[in-house]
Parts: structure tokens; C-alpha cells; sequence
């Protein structure tokens, strides 16, 4: 259920690691099955800096608005501006939806992320 070449936060964000030392953040399947319906997220500014586990943007749902955490901390290189119009993509494909893409200011922090595993047993679902 939760793909195996992520990792995860216990604050339900995952990272996507690329070969380059940037990364993409999104949110799980878990976080938007607890959300609902997706209405609105609010994405940072391209540049800011942010430390591993600091709120970089809000996501709000129908039911709630819940702060967004950093994975890892790094530079903010992209924002998916197309969660704008269409901020239903993050009920759609959670694990697709890219939320920012970060420049890794420190790889090691990636270990401190849990495994596929380790997540799925910590929302208590069976994979």
C-alpha cells in the first residue's frame, strides 16, 4: 500500500529521493484518507530554506487545515503549482502528488525517515 521507494515521517509526509540530492514531499495515503476531500493547499516560496520537521504550508480539507512538515531539511526548488487548480490530486494519487521538491541539505537526515514497513505498521494497516 505505501510504496516501497519512499520514505516516511511520523507527521504522514513522504520523500522521494532522487539521484541528484533533491527530493520530492508529499503527503500519505493514511494523511488524505484523514483529511477528505482536499479544497486548498498553500505552498512556500521557491528558495526558503527549512529544518527537518518545520511546517513549510498548510493543507486544508473539508473537514480540517493541517500544517505541512519538512521530511529533511533543504532548499525549497520547486513548488507543484498545479495543486492550485487542482488540489484534488492529493485524494487522487497521494503517492504521485508532489507537494515541493527540496535540494537534501543533509543526506543522513533521510536515515532518520521511516521504511514502507515501519510506517505501515505504525498506521496500524496491513500492506
Amino acid at each position: 500500500m505505501y510504496p516501497a521507494d519512499l520514505k516516511y515521517t511520523n507527521d504522514h509526509e513522504w520523500l522521494r529521493s532522487q539521484n541528484d540530492g533533491h527530493a520530492e514531499v508529499g503527503i500519505t495515503d493514511y494523511a488524505q484518507q484523514q483529511l477528505g476531500d482536499v479544497v486548498f493547499v498553500e505552498l512556500p516560496e521557491v528558495g526558503r530554506a527549512v529544518a527537518q520537521g518545520e511546517a513549510f504550508g498548510t493543507i486544508e480539507s473539508v473537514k480540517a487545515v493541517s500544517e505541512l512538515f519538512a521530511p529533511v531539511a533543504g532548499e525549497v526548488t520547486a513548488v507543484n503549482t498545479e495543486l492550485q487548480q487542482h488540489p484534488e490530486q492529493m485524494n487522487a494519487n497521494p503517492h504521485a502528488a508532489w507537494i515541493i521538491k527540496l535540494r537534501i541539505a543533509n543526506a543522513a537526515e533521510t536515515d532518520t525517515l521511516l521504511s514502507s514497513e515501519r510506517y505501515t505498521e505504525m498506521v496500524g494497516e496491513k500492506g
